[in-house]
């Protein structure tokens, strides 16, 4: 079942929920946005979406426990999130928009790494598999800083895939990618979603919104007050609404 005020869709299929926002309240010394509250279960995808700036990578670092919350909780399966317990690291594999990888090692090297770090029992396939997928076979035996940006953005979602996850975080996976990578990446995670993992992404990109998301957050400015705790745990949470709803957010010209 949904959580109160929350759009239906897929919530809840895989149990009760993985992941748990609850008043979420990010940001560098004062808020960047308004508190968000969602849950996400397992074979459910949750998407991100407000302008540039609005937030969403913030919100993204804080579930990744790259950034203490200003206030509300975090939770994965229950639990308070902390990036330095392998067994969080174990459950949740992320992409950011930064270029993350061992520089002296060759693309297939870096993925067979992160594999068997991660407990990966046939590398060899399962890096092969994914060299096929994203369109890498050809460039393993380079080094990343060789590639083309759309490359490194398609090594960055194969180091997040190669390994066992139940949670994916991904903020703007469409970036760089052309045409057949955006075709390519919507597939890939709408089969993510239905064969259990949970997701949370933030995206600008619609059909990707449309294919995956079963609910949305609109990631918008926090309320006037300062950076009061108490005015901010007072203030109307980040909406959450259908795809199309937030299809229309996305599609809506700027200011």
């Amino acid at each position: 079942m949904s959580a109160p005020g929350e759009p239906g869709g897929r919530a809840g299929r895989g149990g009760g929920a993985l992941l748990e926002l609850d008043r979420l309240v990010v940001g560098y010394g004062r808020p960047v946005c308004a508190p968000v509250s969602v849950r996400v279960a397992a074979g459910e995808a949750v998407c991100l979406v407000g302008a540039n700036g609005a937030g969403k990578s913030t919100v993204l670092r804080a579930v990744a426990g790259l950034l203490e919350p200003l206030a509300g909780e975090v939770r994965l399966r229950g639990e308070p999130v902390d990036e330095r317990r392998a067994a969080f690291r174990r459950q949740v594999a992320s992409v950011f928009d930064e270029d993350a990888w061992f520089g002296e090692l060759s693309v297939a090297e870096h993925l067979e790494l992160v594999a068997r770090g991660h407990g990966v029992r046939d590398v060899q396939a399962v890096v092969d598999a994914e060299l096929a997928a994203q369109r890498l076979t050809g460039a393993a035996d380079q080094l990343p800083v060789s590639l083309s940006s759309g490359q490194k953005r398609r090594l960055l979602l194969a180091a997040a895939l190669v390994r066992p996850r139940a949670l994916l975080l991904l903020d703007e996976p469409e970036q760089r990618l052309d045409p057949p990578g955006r075709e390519a990446l919507a597939q890939r995670l709408t089969d993510e979603r239905d064969a259990g993992t949970a997701l949370l992404v933030a995206t600008h990109d619609v059909v990707l919104l449309r294919r995956l998301a079963d609910r949305a957050v609109v990631v918008d400015d926090a309320p006037a007050g300062g950076t009061d705790g108490r005015g901010v745990d007072a203030a109307a949470p980040c909406r959450v609404v259908d795809a199309e709803e937030a299809a229309r957010v996305v599609s809506a010209p700027g200011p």
